[in-house]
């Protein structure tokens, strides 16, 4: 990565602080090995694979809290210019608009500025990502049932922030030299998602024709 473009994902552009492994446990090693994938230059298709032997759980909370935090900075890097005078609404050109829902403020589907939606959206992963009883870090404490259910609704979620990024911001990451970074980024998303079936394709059709051009 140049000198600039690590000034532009650097630790303070993070939209939020980031969630750690904690050394020495057996997601700290999958975490290591992942990025030693990635960083290896390898085939983004193999490096999403389960590795063999390895408990699925485990893999896919190593990547939701890794794709957190990566999303984190790409949307930390264009937020000053997605304010609610630009962006009114949440969405992804004319045709998507994504509404916010949660089991406490806002009970139906309520139309946001993109800003706002994306506010309560890292508060509601983070809170997810930060209970033991749903992302348990330590050694012999289960998963709870629905956990690969928890994040399928994670990544959907975080996919709209692709969406919109690409959709309405991209200039600005094409102005700081980081599309490749931003491309990358969402190549390896995009195949652990569909490699482990973690996203309905539905929630793909916004970026479909970018996807078919970069994910052939």
């Amino acid at each position: 990565m140049s000198i600039a473009l690590k000034q532009v994902f650097n630790k303070d552009k993070t939209f939020r602080p980031k969630r750690k492994f904690e050394p020495g446990t057996q997601r700290f090693e999958l975490h290591k090995k992942a990025q030693a994938s990635l960083n290896s230059g390898v085939d983004l298709r193999a490096a999403v694979q389960l590795p063999h032997g390895e408990d699925l759980n485990d893999w896919v909370a190593v990547h939701v809290v890794d794709f957190f935090n990566r999303i984190n900075l790409i949307y930390g890097t264009v937020c000053e210019f997605c304010t609610e005078k630009s962006c009114p609404v949440m969405s992804g050109g004319p045709r998507y608009e994504y509404r916010w829902q949660d089991d406490n403020k806002y009970k139906k589907p309520t139309a946001l500025p993109a800003p706002q939606y994306m506010n309560l959206l890292m508060d509601w992963i983070e809170v997810q990502i930060n209970n033991e009883d749903i992302f348990p870090t330590s050694i012999g404490i289960p998963f709870p049932k629905n956990f690969i259910q928890i994040c399928k609704k994670i990544l959907c979620r975080l996919f709209r922030v692709f969406v919109h990024v690409y959709i309405h911001h991209f200039d600005r990451i094409i102005l700081m030299g980081a599309e490749a970074h931003v491309n990358t980024c969402y190549k390896h998303f995009y195949y652990f998602g569909t490699e482990l079936n973690l996203i309905d394709r539905k929630e793909l059709e916004p970026l479909k024709e970018m996807t078919s051009r970069m994910c052939h």
